[in-house]
C-alpha cells in the first residue's frame, strides 16, 4: 500500500491517517480546558479559602476569626493574580463567593451558612447545565465556544460538535446535581465541622470527572470551525478585491 503522506515508501501495515490530526485536536482540547477552567492554581485557589475557614473553625469554634481569615485569603489571591498580571477571573469569583458566605454566616450566626451560597450557586448551575442542553443551546458549548475561537458555530454548522457540548453539559449538570444531593441533607443533619469537611472534600473530585469527560468527549468530536481565521480571511480577500480593482481602474 502507498501512504498518501510518503509516497515513495510501501509497507503492508495499515496506517491511520487520521492519528496526528486526533492527537493534535486532543492536545488543543486540554489546552482550552485548562484555560478555561483556570487549570491547578484555579482549582487551589478555589478550595484554599473554604479550607481555611474549616480548619480554623476546628480549632477555636470562632466564626468571626474564620470568616475573616477565608476572606483575607481570598483577597491575597487576587493580589498575588494582580500583581503577576495573570486572569484574575477565578480569584474574583472566589472572592465573592467568600464574600457571600461571610455576610451569610454573620447575619444568621451559623457557620455552615458560609457555605450556603457556593451549594445555592452549584444547584443553580446544574440546572443551567441541563435545563440549556435541552434547549438545545448546552452551556458548555456558550463557555467554551470564544475559547476554540469558534463562537457559536457548532450550532448550526457543525452538529457532531453540538452533540459533543451536549454530552458533556449532561455530564456536568448530572455530576453538580449528584454533589448537591449529597451535601444539602448534610447541611441539616451534620455539625459544622463535619459539614464543612465534606464540603471540601467534595471540591475537586466532581470537577475534575467533569473536566475529565469534557475531554473524552471534545476529543473524539470533530475540529472546531475557526471562525475568526475565517472572518480574517474574508477581510483579506475584500482588501485583496478592492486593490485589484484600484489596479484596473489605473
Amino acid at each position: 500500500m502507498t501512504s498518501v503522506d510518503k509516497p515513495t515508501t510501501t509497507t503492508n501495515e495499515p496506517q491511520p491517517p487520521h492519528d496526528d490530526q486526533t492527537a493534535a485536536s486532543k492536545a488543543v482540547t486540554e489546552a482550552a480546558l485548562f484555560e478555561a477552567f483556570g487549570g491547578v492554581r484555579g482549582m487551589v485557589e478555589t478550595v484554599v479559602p473554604g479550607l481555611l475557614f474549616v480548619t480554623i473553625f476546628t480549632i477555636n469554634k470562632d466564626l468571626h476569626i474564620a470568616a475573616i481569615a477565608a476572606l483575607a485569603v481570598s483577597l491575597v489571591l487576587v493580589a498575588v493574580r494582580l500583581f503577576r498580571k495573570d486572569t484574575a477571573k477565578h480569584a474574583f469569583s472566589g472572592v465573592f463567593g467568600v464574600a457571600f458566605g461571610v455576610v451569610f454566616a454573620m447575619m444568621t450566626g451559623n457557620a455552615k451558612d458560609f457555605y450556603l451560597p457556593g451549594m445555592l450557586y452549584t444547584l443553580g448551575l446544574a440546572l443551567a447545565y441541563i435545563i440549556t442542553t435541552i434547549a438545545g443551546v448546552p452551556l458548555i458549548g456558550l463557555i467554551l465556544g470564544p475559547v476554540f475561537k469558534e463562537n457559536l458555530s457548532w450550532r448550526t454548522r457543525n452538529p457532531g460538535r453540538k452533540k459533543a457540548y451536549a454530552k458533556a453539559s449532561w455530564a456536568w449538570g448530572l455530576i453538580l446535581l449528584a454533589k448537591c444531593a449529597i451535601l444539602f441533607p448534610l447541611y441539616w443533619w451534620a455539625d459544622t465541622t463535619q459539614f464543612g469537611w465534606v464540603l471540601v472534600a467534595l471540591k475537586i473530585p466532581p470537577f475534575l470527572l467533569a473536566v475529565y469527560l469534557t475531554w473524552v468527549f471534545l476529543s473524539k468530536a470533530p475540529p472546531p470551525i475557526d471562525v475568526f481565521a475565517e472572518m480574517e480571511a474574508e477581510e483579506r480577500a475584500e482588501r485583496e478585491r478592492k486593490a485589484a480593482a484600484r489596479s484596473s481602474e489605473a
